[in-house]
């Protein structure tokens, strides 16, 4: 397994085009965000104290949400070419069960994913410092490095189940763009989710990928709310945190860290389950 980890990353690696692609969505969320939207979220909340940073804060943990799902969706590109070229059949004829196969994607996805999430959380950090906010606490950063191992995990399980379904260049190559597009859009970080009408907020808010950046918001933006929001009402600070999705009500609950913690570990089990079962599927075909 370790080895066909290993030759899936060096596919991935040579492929410059590729790597570069799989970040497009990334880039394309700084992006808007720099250009076009930081002042209009920075203006929304203007009467607080730290409104800016509060906002490069919340723009930045949307982006390490996301990235560990556009690159892995991105690498795992070599399975969709294994199959087009026929290569795939090679590995049918040697001893090796399907559920090793399928981890040998997943386990250099997710290397992948935490590599290059771990890079943004550097690009993220530097952003902020050098627009004028504060360096993040030790600890927060420690919370931050589990919650990346634990996203990536998830977002390379969908990923790889989302892949396995594809058996052309083309239509992988179409797929990947439009969910390059739209998971900006589903995780709450082009626009707030409270921008949202009622029932696409209920999509947010189930998207799983969205509960990834439910915990990063949270530990990234912590110490600059309890000072921007010092003093504020609590019904205000609620009403902006539902709005910006740093909290999530379904009806009276609030969603906490603990339950997206155990709902992005079932989420990952199940398909990473239900990949391995369509590669089993395709043996059999």
């Amino acid at each position: 397994m370790s080895a066909f980890a290993k030759r899936n990353l060096k596919l991935y690696l040579r492929d410059k085009s590729a790597l570069i692609f799989s970040l497009l969505a990334v880039f394309i969320v700084i992006g808007l965000y720099v250009l076009f939207l930081g002042d209009v979220y920075t203006n929304d909340l203007k009467e607080f104290e730290a409104a800016e940073e509060l906002m490069d804060s919340w723009v930045m943990a949307g982006v390490l949400a996301i990235t560990s799902m556009t690159t892995t969706l991105g690498m795992l590109g070599t399975m969709v070419n294994d199959k087009a070229s026929g290569i795939e059949k090679d590995f049918y004829v040697a001893p090796v069960k399907r559920w090793k196969m399928g981890a040998g994607y997943m386990a250099s996805a997710y290397l992948v994913g935490v590599v290059m999430s771990l890079i943004a959380l550097c690009v993220a950090e530097a952003y902020i410092v050098l627009n004028g906010g504060g360096y993040m606490e030790p600890w927060a950063l420690i919370r931050i490095f589990f919650a990346i191992l634990l996203t990536s995990l998830m977002n390379t399980s969908i990923a790889l189940f989302l892949v396995s379904l594809f058996q052309s260049i083309n239509a992988y190559t179409t797929a990947n763009i439009v969910l390059g597009t739209l998971i900006g859009f589903l995780t709450g970080i082009y626009l707030p989710i409270g921008s949202y009408p009622e029932p696409v907020q209920w999509i947010v808010k189930l998207f799983p990928v969205s509960h990834g950046a439910l915990l990063f918001r949270n530990i990234m933006m912590k110490s600059v709310m309890d000072r921007a929001f010092d003093g504020a009402p609590v019904s205000v600070v609620k009403e902006i945190k539902e709005e910006l999705g740093i909290l999530y009500m379904f009806g009276d609950k609030e969603v906490t860290s603990a339950f997206c913690i155990g709902f992005m570990a079932v989420v990952a089990v199940i398909f990473f389950g239900a990949a391995c079962l369509n590669l089993s599927r395709r043996k059999r075909g």
